[in-house]
């Protein structure tokens, strides 16, 4: 029975997948759309082998018996979402112990790591307290109000703590790489991130010189593979820079998520607990 449950939780994930498509609507409705595709096939996942594990290999469940085979696939996959954390989590320390060894800049109003590099490349790394990462070749090729506008970018990233839940958002990706639009969805999820950045900086400096400071950088894009590390600009298709531009040149007002909302996912996948009540 405890297989028959997996097999109905991984159709249920590859369905919710499936019936995504991108829309060219609003900003909040586009986020609200991915995040809850994105998250809802992992946590269901996790959540149902918690279950199953909780269950153990006792018992029956609906007038069937349970055996090992269901649960031997939900302790598997437990154990790896566990050891994938704890390696990503290396991964990002690892690479904030090494920013950690950089020189200290004194920037406007905020305290960053020089990187010795002729690169354009401003980012924040790390975890909730994330650290403001910037190139010497930023520093020498933006004019004091482009960088300005770049560094205030950097700042709505730590002010929405992106390096944090994105951090979490790559263990759940690593974890479901093999369900559809996993990768669709991931690249929705950055792009909006960016959109949201850029629109909070819109709001306090002018958005002309920081569409002229994106298009200088997006010329040498410098990457991090670390979930923990958020890029001012990374390797940008054209029609995604062409959003990103867009949306500068044409600001919106300050976005606003619903507080609910953000909650509905979590509680929908809790749902595979209720499964206990059904194990005697």
């Amino acid at each position: 029975m405890h297989l028959s449950l997996i097999l109905l939780t991984i159709g249920l994930a590859i369905l919710i997948r499936l019936v995504w498509a991108r829309q060219e609507t609003a900003w909040v409705k586009r986020w609200q759309t991915a995040l809850a595709t994105f998250l809802l096939p992992p946590l269901l996942l996790l959540m149902t082998s918690v279950a199953v594990l909780c269950m153990g290999t006792q018992g029956q469940m609906l007038g069937l018996q349970v055996g090992w085979l269901g649960y031997s696939l939900a302790l598997g996959f437990v154990g790896f979402a566990g050891v994938s954390l704890l390696w990503l989590f290396w991964q990002g320390w690892r690479s904030l112990q090494q920013v950690r060894t950089y020189d200290i800049l004194d920037l406007i109003d905020q305290t960053g790591y020089l990187l010795d590099s002729p690169t354009l490349f401003a980012a924040q790394i790390g975890f909730w307290q994330s650290k403001l990462l910037v190139s010497r070749g930023l520093l020498q090729n933006l004019t004091p109000a482009q960088l300005d506008a770049v560094l205030t970018h950097e700042q709505a990233h730590h002010h929405y703590r992106d390096t944090f839940w994105f951090f979490g958002l790559g263990w759940l990706r690593h974890l479901t790489t093999w369900l559809p639009n996993t990768e669709a969805l991931w690249q929705e999820l950055l792009l909006l991130r960016e959109l949201r950045a850029d629109q909070w900086a819109a709001q306090r400096v002018d958005p002309l010189l920081l569409a002229e400071a994106l298009l200088l950088v997006v010329k040498a894009p410098m990457t991090d593979s670390n979930n923990n590390c958020v890029a001012f600009s990374a390797a940008l298709p054209v029609n995604r820079l062409e959003e990103r531009i867009s949306s500068l040149l044409t600001p919106s007002a300050e976005i606003e998520q619903s507080k609910i909302y953000q909650w509905v996912w979590l509680f929908l996948s809790l749902f595979p607990l209720l499964s206990l009540t059904l194990h005697v």
